[in-house]
C-alpha cells in the first residue's frame, strides 16, 4: 500500500478547453495513425511503455483475464504516482505520473482507428472502463490518508488526472471527418462517463457540448454512442438551471428536451432504442418513453415491454388509461415477440406487484415467486378495469387468456365453489368467464377436465343467471321510477349478467333437466321489456344454442322469440288499457259537476295540456318498445340460416313487424326496420331482388349513417346472392349498383361512407361478384389520390386489397393491366392540379407499384398452361407467361404515341417500359407487335428525356432478344447517333462498305448538334472511338442478369 503522494510533477486538476485542444497539434514530430489522429512523439522504448503495452496486448486477446490485468496495471499506476511504503523493486522509480498518463493515452489513441466490426476494439474499451473505475475506487479509499483540502468538492487524485488526460486527448477527435474515428472517440467518451461516478466540472461541460453535437451526426452508430453518454448526463440535470439561451450553441436548451426530440424523430431504430433504455425514468420523461410502444421498429417495442416496464417498478403507479393502452398495444402487436413480452410482463411482473415481493432465497439461488393468490389476481383485474376492458373487443380477455396459458399454478389453485358464486363482483365473474373460455377454446380438449371439475353444471348456473338478472331488472325499474337514481348503479350488475351468459354459451346441454331449466329461464327473460340490448342479444344466442342446430330446432327457436316479441309489444296495449280505465273514472267523476260551473273552461285547458304531455310520453314509450321489438327480431335473424319462405314464423314477422317498421314515419324505427329487412333479404333471393331498389333509394336520399347501412346491406346481399347482377330482370340494375359504389368512393366529405364503400367493393371484387374495370380504376386512383390521405381506414383496406387482388388470379392481373393507362393519365392530371400545401406520392413510386401488381411472376396460383407433369409424375412449373406485360407495353406505347399526349404523361409511361418483364415464353404475335411498336416509338423520338429514351431502348432490346433477333432492326439506324441512347451497340459497318451521302451526313450533323446541348453520354465517345456504347453494354448486362435470375 503506498504511503503518500509522489512528488513527481502532476497534471493540474482543471484543464481548460483552450489548453487541451492545441496540445495535440503542437507535436510536430508525431507519427500518424490516421489523418485526424496525432499520436504523441514515442521516442525510444522504455520499461514503462513495455509493461503498459504488454497489459494492453493481453487485454485485447480475451475478456477473461481483464480483472487480473486491471490489478497489474493498477500496480504500475501506483508505482508511478505514489511513493512506496516499503522498499522493493525500483525499476519504475524513474517514471512519474505524467509519464504513465502519456503512455496510457498513447495506447488509448490506438483504439480510435479500429473499425466497428473488429471485436478487439470492444475488448480494449471494456478494459479501459474497468481500469478507470477500479483506479477511482482505490484512490477514493486513500483520500482519508492523503493530505488534501477537506473542503474540496471534487477531490483531485491520480485517477481523476488520468481521466482528464484521456478526455483531453479524445474530445478533439469527436469532430473528425472519418466516421470510424468519430464512432470510436464518441464510444470512448460515453463509456468513460458510464464507468465513473463523477468527473471534473470543466470536462463535464466539454463532454456535454461534444456529445450534443454528435446526436446530429449523419452516422447512426455515432449517434447511438452519443445518446448512451448523454443519457447518463441527463440524470444529473433534473434540478440544474438551464444554460443561457444567448450562447448560440446547441447547449442553450435543456438536455432532456433535446434527447426527447431525438427519441421521437431520429430515423435510426438503434438510436431510439438506446435512448429508450438509457433516459432517466422521471415523471416528465415517462410519457415519451411509453409512447415507444407504437414505434415502427419491433425490437424497440419489445425492449419497452421486456426491459423498461419491468425495471419501472410497481405498475400501479401508471394511470388506468396507460395500463389499458400498454396492454392493448402489446397484446395486439403484429410482431409475435412483442406479444410474448407483453404476456410475460402481465402474468409475471404485474401479478407479483399485486401479490407482494418475491421470497428471498438462501445462498446464490434466485428469488422465488410468491405463491398463487386469487386475491392478487382479482386486484390485478380491478387495476385494468374489467368492466370497460372486458367487453367485446376489449383487451382484458386476451390478457387473461395469456395469463392462464402461462401460469399453470394459478390454474390449479383457482376454485369456483358455491360461496364464490353467491357474492359475485365484476372481477370475480370475469375471472370465471376467462377461465371457462380458455379451457373450452383450447385445442384437442386439453383442459376440458378442468371445466367439468371447477365450473358449475347447467342447472346451477341457470339459478345464478336468474338471481342476478332479477336483481338487475329490479334496479332498472327503480331507476325508471326514481329519476334521481344513478344509472351507474346498474353497470356492474349488467356486466355480471353478460359474463354469466357468455359462460352459458359454452356449456354442454346434453342434460335434459338442465336444458329445460335454461330454456324456460331464457324464454321468460327475453320477454322483459327493460332488458338491456346487449343482454338481449346474448340471451338470444344462448337460446339458439339450447334449442339445437337442425331445421326443426330453428323453427322452434323462431317461434319462442316471436312470442317474446309479442309480449314485449303488448306492454303498450296494457298501458293504454290502464290509462283508458283512469280516463273513464275521471269522466264519471266530472259528470257530477254541473255544466254551469264557472271554472269549466279553465279545467278544460288544464286537461288539454296534461293530455298533450301524456300523449308525448306515450309516443316516446311506443317508439322505444317498437325499437326493442325490432332489436329482438334483428338478433333472431342474425342467428338463423334456413330459407325465409320455409319458416312460417319468419314470414309472419316480416309481414307484421318489419314491413310496417319500414313504412313508419319515425326515422329510428324506419332505419331499424330497414336493417331487419336487409337480414330477411339474405334468407330469400326473391325478396332481395324486389327490395334492391329500396336500398338504392336509401343510399341516394339518406344521411351518412343511412348510406353506410345501405352499402353494408347491398354488399351482403350481393355476396349471398351473386347472380342478382347477371340474372336480374332489370338490365339497368347493375349500372345502378355500380353508380352507388362510384358515389361512395367519391364521398370525400363523409369518410365513414367512403371507407364503407371501399371495404364493401374490395370484398365483392375479391370474390369476383363485381368485375367492373371502371370501379377498379377508381379504387387505384383513390389509393394514390391526396384527398384520401386523411382516411386511414380506406387507405389501409386498399393497401391490402390491391396486391392481393392482382396476385391471386391471372384474370385480375389482366384486368389491372387494362386500366393502368387510364390510371396514369388521371394521376398525372391530379399531380398537376395540386395546391402548394398538398403532397402526392411521386410518380416513380406509383409506376413501381403498378408494375409490381401486373408482374406475372408474382401470381400465387399460376394457370394450367404454366403447370405440367414429368415422366415420373412429378409436378413441374413452366416458365411464366409474360403476355400481361406485353399487352401493357402495347397499351402504353400506343398511349405515348397518340397525338396530344403531354410530356408530363409520357415520362412516367416510358419509365414503366424499362421495368416490364419480357420473356421468350410469351406469345410470339404479341412479342412481335410490341417490338414493332417500340421500334416505331424510337423512330418517332417520342421520349422527352434521356431516362425515357434509355427505358424505351431497353424494352426494344429485351423484345429483340426474346424474339431471337441477332441483327438490329432498320428503324433503329435513324437514331444511332443519339448521344443519350444506347443504340450505338449495333455493329457499325465499315465506312468503306457504306458511305453516307451528303444529305445523310448533313442530317447526322444536325442531329448531333441538337443532342450536344441536351446531354453528353459515353456513347458519343464510343462512337468516335469506333467501340460499342457503354450504356448499351450495361443494359445488355442487366438483361442477362435478369434472365439468369
Amino acid at each position: 500500500m503506498p504511503g503518500r503522494v509522489s512528488t513527481h510533477n502532476s497534471v493540474p486538476s482543471r484543464v481548460s478547453r483552450k489548453s487541451s485542444v492545441p496540445s495535440l497539434s503542437l507535436r510536430a514530430s508525431a507519427s500518424r495513425l490516421h489523418q485526424s489522429i496525432v499520436v504523441p512523439n514515442e521516442g525510444p522504448s522504455n520499461t514503462l511503455r513495455t509493461r503498459i503495452c504488454a497489459v494492453f496486448g493481453d487485454a485485447q486477446k480475451s475478456t477473461a483475464g481483464h480483472r487480473k490485468l486491471v490489478i497489474n496495471l493498477r500496480k504500475i499506476h501506483e508505482a508511478c504516482c505514489y511513493e512506496p511504503s516499503q522498499p522493493g523493486k525500483k525499476e519504475l522509480d524513474d517514471y512519474g505520473e505524467d509519464d504513465f498518463n502519456q503512455e496510457f493515452g498513447r495506447c488509448v489513441l490506438r483504439l480510435v482507428g479500429i473499425k466497428k466490426s473488429e471485436a478487439v476494439g470492444d475488448r480494449i474499451l471494456r478494459f479501459l472502463g474497468l481500469f478507470l473505475r477500479h483506479a477511482s475506487e482505490k484512490d477514493t479509499a486513500l483520500i482519508p490518508q492523503m493530505e488534501s483540502d477537506e473542503t474540496q468538492s471534487f477531490p483531485e487524485t491520480p485517477s481523476t488526472r488520468l481521466t482528464s488526460h484521456v478526455l483531453s486527448e479524445i474530445l478533439p477527435l469527436l469532430k473528425a471527418k472519418e466516421k470510424t474515428i468519430r464512432f470510436r472517440s464518441t464510444q470512448i467518451v460515453s463509456h468513460i462517463i458510464n464507468s465513473l461516478d463523477s468527473i471534473d466540472d470543466e470536462y463535464y461541460h466539454l463532454v456535454r457540448v461534444g456529445l450534443l453535437k454528435r446526436i446530429r451526426d449523419k452516422e447512426a452508430m455515432v449517434r447511438v454512442q452519443a445518446v448512451l453518454g448523454l443519457g447518463r448526463l441527463a440524470g444529473n440535470e433534473g434540478d440544474e438551471e438551464q444554460e443561457d439561451e444567448d450562447s448560440g450553441s446547441d447547449d442553450s436548451s435543456g438536455l432532456l428536451e433535446k434527447l426527447i426530440e431525438v427519441l421521437q424523430n431520429d430515423p435510426s431504430a438503434d438510436v431510439r432504442r438506446s435512448l429508450l433504455l438509457n433516459l432517466p425514468l422521471t415523471p416528465s420523461t415517462l410519457p415519451f418513453l411509453l409512447e415507444r410502444a407504437r414505434d415502427l421498429d419491433p425490437p424497440t417495442r419489445r425492449a419497452l415491454y421486456s426491459r423498461l416496464l419491468p425495471a419501472l417498478g410497481d405498475f400501479r403507479h401508471l394511470s388506468l388509461s396507460m395500463r389499458e393502452k400498454l396492454l392493448r398495444w402489446g397484446l395486439r402487436d403484429r410482431d409475435e415477440n412483442v406479444r410474448k413480452a407483453t404476456a410475460r410482463l402481465f402474468r409475471e411482473r404485474w401479478i407479483e406487484d399485486c401479490a407482494g415481493t418475491r421470497i428471498p432465497a438462501e445462498g446464490d439461488a434466485p428469488a422465488e415467486s410468491p405463491p398463487p393468490s386469487i386475491d392478487a389476481l382479482l386486484e390485478l383485474l380491478e387495476r385494468i378495469d374489467v368492466v370497460n376492458s372486458g367487453v367485446e373487443n376489449g383487451v382484458a380477455l386476451e390478457a387473461l387468456r395469456e395469463f392462464w396459458s402461462g401460469r399453470p399454478d394459478y390454474r390449479d389453485a383457482v376454485s369456483f365453489n358455491d360461496p364464490f358464486w353467491d357474492q359475485l363482483s365484476a372481477e370475480r365473474v370475469f375471472l370465471a368467464r376467462s377461465f371457462n373460455d380458455f379451457c373450452t377454446q383450447e385445442e384437442d380438449g386439453k383442459y376440458s377436465a378442468l371445466v367439468e371439475e371447477k365450473m358449475p353444471e347447467v342447472t346451477k348456473l341457470a339459478f345464478f343467471i336468474e338471481r342476478y338478472t332479477n336483481d338487475l331488472v329490479n334496479r332498472i325499474r327503480l331507476i325508471n321510477i326514481n329519476e334521481r337514481a344513478e344509472e351507474e348503479d346498474t353497470v356492474e350488475q349488467e356486466f355480471i349478467v353478460e359474463q354469466l351468459l357468455h359462460i352459458a354459451q359454452t356449456l354442454d346441454y346434453s342434460d335434459e333437466v338442465g336444458r329445460r331449466k335454461m330454456f324456460a329461464l331464457l324464454r321468460e327473460t327475453l320477454a322483459i321489456a327493460e332488458l338491456p340490448d346487449e343482454i338481449t342479444r346474448l340471451v338470444i344466442e344462448v337460446l339458439r344454442t339450447v334449442c339445437g342446430t337442425n331445421s326443426a330446432a330453428e323453427r322452434e327457436f323462431c317461434g319462442v322469440v316471436l312470442e317474446a316479441v309479442a309480449e314485449v309489444h303488448d306492454t303498450i296495449v296494457s298501458e293504454d288499457a290502464m290509462e283508458l280505465g283512469e280516463d273513464d273514472s275521471f269522466h264519471s267523476a266530472r259528470s257530477e259537476v254541473t255544466e254551469t260551473t264557472p271554472t269549466k273552461n279553465q279545467r278544460e285547458k288544464k286537461l288539454l295540456s296534461e293530455n298533450g304531455e301524456q300523449d308525448e310520453q306515450k309516443a316516446i314509450k311506443e317508439i322505444l318498445v317498437n325499437l326493442k321489438c325490432l332489436h329482438i327480431a334483428q338478433c333472431m335473424l342474425q342467428n338463423v340460416g334456413d330459407n325465409l319462405q320455409e319458416n312460417v314464423h319468419l314470414v309472419t314477422m316480416l309481414n307484421n313487424l318489419v314491413v310496417p317498421a319500414v313504412r313508419s314515419h319515425e326515422a329510428p324505427i324506419r332505419e331499424r326496420g330497414l336493417l331487419c329487412l336487409g337480414l330477411c333479404c339474405l334468407l330469400d333471393k326473391t325478396l332481395a331482388e324486389e327490395n334492391l331498389t329500396l336500398f338504392l333509394h336509401c343510399f341516394s336520399k339518406g344521411h351518412d349513417a343511412l348510406q353506410t347501412t345501405a352499402i353494408h346491406i347491398l354488399s351482403d346481399i350481393l355476396t349471398t346472392h351473386p347472380t342478382l347482377l347477371t340474372q336480374s330482370a332489370d338490365p339497368n340494375l347493375p349500372k345502378s349498383i355500380f353508380k352507388v359504389f362510384h358515389k361512395g368512393l367519391k364521398a370525400i366529405h363523409a369518410p365513414d361512407v367512403q371507407a364503407a364503400a371501399t371495404t364493401a367493393l374490395c370484398k365483392l371484387m375479391l370474390t369476383l361478384v363485381i368485375t367492373d374495370e371502371d370501379l377498379l380504376k377508381q379504387l387505384v386512383i383513390c389509393f394514390f389520390e391526396p384527398a384520401t390521405k386523411e382516411n386511414a381506414a380506406m387507405r389501409q383496406a386498399l393497401s391490402y386489397f390491391l396486391p392481393v387482388y392482382c396476385h391471386s388470379r391471372r384474370e385480375n392481373m389482366e384486368r389491372m393491366g387494362r386500366v393502368l393507362p387510364g390510371v396514369l393519365h388521371a394521376l398525372v392530371g391530379l399531380e398537376e392540379e395540386l395546391d402548394e400545401d398538398e403532397e402526392m406520392v411521386g410518380m416513380t413510386v406509383v409506376t413501381n407499384m403498378l408494375v409490381d401488381w401486373t408482374d406475372a411472376r408474382k401470381l400465387v396460383v399460376q394457370d394450367d398452361a404454366a403447370v405440367s407433369w414429368d415422366e415420373a409424375g412429378r409436378k413441374e412449373i413452366k416458365a411464366v407467361n409474360g403476355d400481361i406485360h406485353l399487352d401493357l407495353a402495347d397499351a402504353l406505347l400506343e398511349k405515348a404515341m397518340a397525338h396530344g399526349c403531354p410530356k408530363e404523361e409520357k415520362k412516367p409511361i416510358l419509365s414503366m417500359l424499362g421495368k416490364l418483364y419480357i420473356t421468350p415464353t410469351a406469345t410470339l404475335e404479341k412479342l412481335q407487335s410490341a417490338c414493332d411498336l417500340a421500334a416505331e416509338a424510337i423512330e418517332l423520338k417520342i421520349a422527352p428525356d434521356a431516362g425515357s429514351r434509355n427505358a424505351l431502348i431497353k424494352l426494344h432490346i429485351a423484345l429483340s432478344k426474346a424474339l431471337g433477333e441477332t441483327t438490329p432492326m432498320s428503324p433503329r439506324k435513324s437514331t444511332a447517333r443519339e448521344g443519350v441512347t444506347a443504340l450505338e451497340e449495333d455493329e457499325v459497318e465499315p465506312e468503306e462498305t457504306q458511305m453516307p451521302d451528303a444529305g445523310a451526313a448533313e442530317e447526322e450533323t444536325k442531329m448531333e448538334g441538337d443532342i450536344e446541348g441536351e446531354t453528353q453520354m459515353a456513347g458519343v465517345m464510343g462512337e468516335e472511338m469506333g467501340v460499342k456504347d457503354s450504356v448499351l453494354d450495361e443494359l445488355l448486362d442487366e438483361e442477362e442478369e435478369e434472365e439468369e435470375l
